[in-house]
């Protein structure tokens, strides 16, 4: 990898899947309030689908991490994630769209939930933080591109807002930092298996964008590579 970062190396060999999600139509449409109520709503309530085991997956990360400072990161997001801003704002939303937090998986969410509790269940710290990293570091990519003024309906700006800002930023910086830190002890082996769960958490990101956009053909089925 020469000086090229771990991190910048994984994202770079998932191109053009990468852009394709980070430059999505309808994460742009996002950014641009653009989005139909009723096409959030769906994507919304996939979304929250996903709540329970990205927690899991967060709390596999402090259990694996291997020193207290890489811990904290992990449980202060937590926190975040479970009782503050992201929790708060689906209920406020979806109550506001007229949606459910209930609703049945779509096929690629469902395949999404499985790969994050299968690399959970691994307790495999760098696919762990693989996945962790792909899920945000994509979302800070669509949102960094939004700009002023955002969207007036909350649903749409605060959406925005809780995936790019200083907070998250830094978030996704010490996720990234954690890949280049193992990457840098993984024999070529390692960094091969670390690369296709990483490449296949990018194929679901588009997948499930394709999904609430009702376009193409969802990514089911198929195991990491």
């Amino acid at each position: 990898m020469s000086e090229q970062s771990f991190s910048a190396w994984l994202r770079e060999r998932c191109e053009p899947e990468w852009s394709a999600v980070v430059g999505h139509p309808f994460a742009t449409a996002i950014t641009t309030g653009e989005v139909a109520d009723d096409d959030m709503r769906r994507y919304l309530e996939q979304d929250f689908q996903f709540v329970d085991s990205f927690t899991a997956l967060l709390g596999a990360a402090v259990a694996c991490a291997g020193s207290f400072e890489a811990r904290v990161p992990y449980g202060r997001f937590l926190g975040q994630v479970a009782t503050a801003e992201e929790k708060t704002y689906f209920h406020r939303a979806l109550a506001a769209l007229g949606g459910r937090t209930d609703v049945a998986p779509e096929p690629v969410t469902e395949d999404f939930r499985r790969l994050m509790d299968e690399v959970r269940a691994s307790q495999d710290y760098p696919l762990i933080v693989a996945v962790l990293c792909v899920a945000e570091w994509t979302y800070l990519g669509w949102a960094s591109r939004a700009v002023e003024p955002l969207p007036e309906s909350f649903v749409h700006r605060e959406w925005i807002e809780l995936h790019d800002g200083v907070e998250f930023r830094g978030w996704v910086r010490f996720l990234r930092g954690e890949l280049d830190r193992l990457g840098d002890n993984l024999d070529e082996r390692r960094r091969q298996e670390v690369l296709g769960v990483f490449a296949r958490a990018v194929e679901l990101e588009r997948g499930f964008f394709d999904m609430a956009a009702g376009s193409g053909e969802q990514v089911t089925g198929r195991p990491p590579r």
